[in-house]
């Protein structure tokens, strides 16, 4: 049998692969096709018609590999390396000089088609077509000097025909269509285990909470600055990335000269813009780089003011009960995490921040399910601005929202002892609905007007970061106002 099989195996031409001859008296013959050391190069010197694989035998599809618990960390920062670096590629110096360079091409290649056209629309005498065909011949000479760059587009198309042509070349048919991936429907899990990490990440203290807040406005920063650049327009990337940070640390250290940092971070980017550009800079130039550290950096920056509040704070309602959770953690994160880190794990600023975190989540999940059930008035017939940002939003979704959130603030201002709970907390939680709304809908002014459907991909079927958070940023201010004004006021009532 086995000189048979080396018989069979000459002939149809593996001879010329380097193969490991095996003694099958007694045995079946072993699929070829599971055999490691056969590539698909060796597969292409068969002869097809003397010896071709089964259709029905199928290669085992790779198990996919879970990443063990230890390594998500490590994972984690891979991937938040990856992106960054991406994204601080893609808006760097050039890629405005490609974005220029398109935007000069296609105002050159309307003018073109403009006047190749006009002859259907207006009639010109003999001078007036002379100077046509000049300014078309001046276009032409316009769209040569500019430098020939490939779009992502162009590179896209360039690799598949390269790998159409590799897979001809090994004698793979190019008949089969891979059919395209359908974004899936939101896993309910996934989101579970974000509520989860973010739960972790409130009362994970006060230098890990600011530390990561600093992580997701650097790539909430590069989101916003390659939109805005992908419409022509060239903010102070770095002053802005640098100035959003610090507002962040200076909350966290000095609190009291939080509030100098914007105009301070201003003036820099000012002073940058009159002495380091070629030309005057344009007015859209500024308000994009204020408008970057203003809604991405101070804004948000006050959930640090709020995370300090209450350091030696009072035992809320569940404090007790949470106690075999608060033992588990302190043994479990004592290996992970140095307690050096950790600085003041629990405050009654951090509380409020998870109940008002919960709110607007929820808050979003309620306005979703009772939109689709209940909506019948368009947005749009109250705020023709907001129903066209967001078409699909409707005026019984934006009810139902406030009142799930409401309903959750209610439970979280008596879990923190709040006076008038049932009160404070409806009143609370449906100003936090409105306030999400309207973060919502800020991001979807901006990406409509870029003509975006998401900031990024950093989370796949979520988008970027920004597509996650926006209905946490307005929040900020008017939860600190709260948290430290009106509700010690209200206790001094009672």
């Amino acid at each position: 049998m086995t000189e048979g099989f080396q018989a069979t195996i000459q002939n149809n031409g593996f001879h010329k692969a380097p193969i490991h001859y095996y003694n099958f008296i007694g045995s079946e013959i072993p699929s070829i096709t599971s055999n490691p050391r056969f590539s698909t190069r060796q597969w292409a010197s068969v002869d097809e018609n003397d010896m071709a694989p089964s259709s029905s035998i199928e290669p085992e599809p790779e198990k996919k590999r879970n990443t063990p618990f230890y390594k998500l960390p490590k994972a984690a920062c891979r991937v938040y390396a990856s992106y960054v670096k991406r994204l601080w590629a893609e808006t760097d110096v050039a890629a405005r000089e490609r974005v220029a360079d398109d935007k000069v091409r296609g105002s050159i290649r309307n003018m073109q088609n403009i006047l190749l056209h006009a002859k259907e629309y207006a009639e010109f005498d003999d001078a007036t077509y002379e100077s046509q065909n000049k300014l078309l011949v001046a276009c032409e000479e316009m769209l040569e000097a500019l430098p020939k760059r490939e779009t992502a587009k162009e590179k896209k198309q360039a690799d598949k025909e390269v790998t159409t042509e590799l897979s001809i070349a090994n004698g793979e048919t190019s008949e089969a269509v891979v059919p395209e991936k359908k974004k899936g429907q939101r896993s309910i899990l996934f989101g579970a285990l974000m509520g989860l990490t973010v739960a972790l990440w409130v009362f994970s203290g006060s230098y890990i909470f600011t530390g990561v807040f600093c992580s997701m406005t650097i790539l909430g920063q590069l989101e916003y600055y390659r939109m805005v650049m992908n419409t022509g327009v060239y903010p102070a990337r770095r002053i802005s990335v640098i100035g959003a940070s610090s507002m962040f640390l200076t909350a966290l250290f000095a609190p009291d000269l939080h509030q100098v940092c914007l105009p301070m971070f201003g003036l820099w980017a000012m002073v940058w813009f009159l002495t380091r550009r070629r030309q005057f800079s344009t007015i859209p130039e500024i308000a994009t780089t204020f408008t970057g550290m203003f809604y991405l950096g101070y804004v948000p920056s006050f959930w640090v003011r709020i995370r300090l509040l209450g350091a030696t704070m009072e035992p809320t309602r569940i404090y007790k009960l949470m106690a075999p959770v608060r033992a588990f953690l302190n043994k479990k994160f004592d290996i992970l995490i140095p307690k050096s880190w950790i600085h003041g794990p629990i405050t009654s600023g951090s509380v409020f921040i998870f109940w008002s975190w919960l709110s607007l989540a929820f808050s979003d999940v309620g306005a979703y399910f009772v939109g689709r059930k209940f909506g019948k008035t368009k947005l749009g017939e109250i705020s023709p601005a907001a129903g066209a940002t967001s078409p699909n939003k409707s005026v019984e979704g934006v009810i139902g929202g406030c009142v799930v959130s409401a309903m959750l603030s209610v439970i979280g201002a008596w879990v923190q002892k709040w006076p008038y709970f049932v009160l404070t907390g409806a009143i609370h939680g449906a100003i936090l609905g409105l306030l999400g709304l309207i973060g919502d809908l800020t991001a979807s002014m901006l990406k409509r007007d870029a003509g975006l459907k998401d900031f990024g991909d950093l989370i796949p079927e979520h988008g970027g970061i920004l597509d996650r958070v926006d209905s946490f940023v307005w929040t900020a201010p008017y939860s600190w106002l709260v948290c430290q004004h009106i509700i010690p006021f209200l206790k001094t009532t009672v």
